[in-house]
This record gives structure tokens, C-alpha cells and sequence, in this order.
């Protein structure tokens, strides 16, 4: 008897070849690139973009929440004025927002 049953589910073909398997894994993929992984990669490219474009004179916000003017642009590093005279050293990747000219008076 369980030899005829073997027998039976043996000479059965799957017609569409196992890819009906593979859809879910596929679409899971798809869905998570467009949920998760496009944003992240463009949000990624816009802060690129935008720490290659600071400038002396640029009013920004760190990632710890300082508020300041760039006096120094190096390399790397920023030198940013929070206070008349007290400046600091941030890593470009620190700067978070650039403010719109004119922000530090309102403040």
C-alpha cells in the first residue's frame, strides 16, 4: 500500500517548475527594498550632498542639537561659533540641518 502511494506522488510534476515557491520570498524582497533600503540609501545621499556643500557663514544644528555659524570648514571638520567668541570642532557628519540665513538672530 505505501509503496503504491510513493509511486503515485513520484510521477506527479509540479507544472510551473517550483517558482510558485520562490514568489513570496521574492515579493517580501520587493517590498522590503522599497519600504526600507530606497529611503535609507536616498536619505543617505541627501546628507552627503549636503555636508560636501557647507560652507563659511552656513547656520546649522548638530546632531546633539548645537546651534551655530561655521567659521572653518576643513576637511573632516567644522569649526562651528555657538556664542560670541566660544567655538567648537564638530565632524562634518555631526551636522545634521542647515538653517536658513538669518535663524541665530530669531533664537
Amino acid at each position: 500500500m505505501i509503496s503504491l502511494a510513493h509511486a503515485q506522488t513520484a510521477g506527479a510534476a509540479d507544472p510551473t517548475g517550483g517558482f510558485m515557491q520562490l514568489l513570496p520570498m521574492i515579493l517580501m524582497f520587493v517590498v522590503l527594498w522599497f519600504l526600507m533600503i530606497r529611503p535609507q540609501m536616498k536619505k543617505a545621499k541627501d546628507h552627503k550632498a549636503l555636508i560636501e556643500a557647507l560652507a563659511k557663514g552656513d547656520e546649522i544644528v548638530t546632531g546633539g542639537g548645537m546651534v551655530g555659524r561655521i567659521t572653518k570648514v576643513g576637511d573632516g571638520y567644522v569649526t562651528v561659533e555657538i556664542a560670541e567668541g566660544v567655538e567648537v570642532t564638530v565632524q562634518k557628519p555631526a551636522v545634521a540641518l542647515v538653517l536658513p540665513k538669518g535663524t541665530l538672530k530669531s533664537l
